[in-house]
């Protein structure tokens, strides 16, 4: 696996450049500059780039403009984005765009090199992956359109907003895949999603966890 890098702190950026050789990742570029990065990606088409949110000049969301732009102009190309915070409307815009090749990730995560590893072979892979922490933050937040599931359902549903399969919801949760599957349709059911064959209902149910906790 190709990976590009963009982050403007040194010792971070460092961090994990190492992190991803020592997993037998082939970093071909690591640099604080989006420019830089984006003529990288034009010319070397990575498999994927791992960027930090909040880049100079304002530290807000350059780094999600970066992502976006790399989506949008490289779609081959997978993004993984990396930050200090949970910035609850990106991860819902990831979402809303229904589709995949795209990860949010807690900068804490780097402290385990194995769920770094993982999420970038989910993304490149084409999911949507997102935060567990994250994911929790929007459960404690939500209010009364979950209120009426059970604790496995909200178990569930929380897997779904990560973006998990129901082959890798029946591994965490310990249960078969059929039960996941039954699972799934309550939780359809109790938030009011019907049969309509043009929407996706699993990133409807995500977006309606999300909005939940607004």
């Amino acid at each position: 696996m190709r990976v590009a890098i963009l982050e403007d702190q040194l010792i971070t950026r460092e961090g994990v450049v190492r992190l991803l050789t020592d997993g037998g990742v082939d970093v071909i570029a690591a640099v604080d500059d989006a420019g830089l990065l984006m003529r990288t990606v034009a010319t070397e088409h990575p498999d994927a780039v791992i960027l930090d949110v909040r880049l100079p000049p304002t530290f807000t969301d350059e780094g999600l403009a970066v992502a976006r732009s790399v989506r949008r102009d490289h779609p081959a190309v997978a993004v993984l984005v990396l930050s200090q915070y949970t910035d609850f409307p990106f991860v819902e815009s990831l979402l809303d765009a229904q589709e995949g090749s795209v990860g949010y990730l807690l900068k804490d995560r780097l402290l385990d090199p194995d769920t770094l590893h993982d999420a970038l072979r989910r993304v490149t892979r084409g999911e949507c992956v997102v935060d567990p922490s994250v994911v929790a933050a929007l459960f404690r937040r939500r209010n009364r359109p979950l209120a009426s599931m059970t604790e496995r359902e909200i178990d569930v549903l929380t897997c779904i907003a990560e973006g998990l399969t129901n082959a890798a919801i029946a591994k965490r949760l310990i249960i078969s895949e059929r039960t996941v599957e039954v699972h799934i349709q309550h939780v359809f059911e109790k938030l009011g999603l019907g049969d309509d064959p043009h929407t996706n209902k699993r990133v409807l149910a995500a977006l309606s966890f999300i909005a939940a906790g607004e």
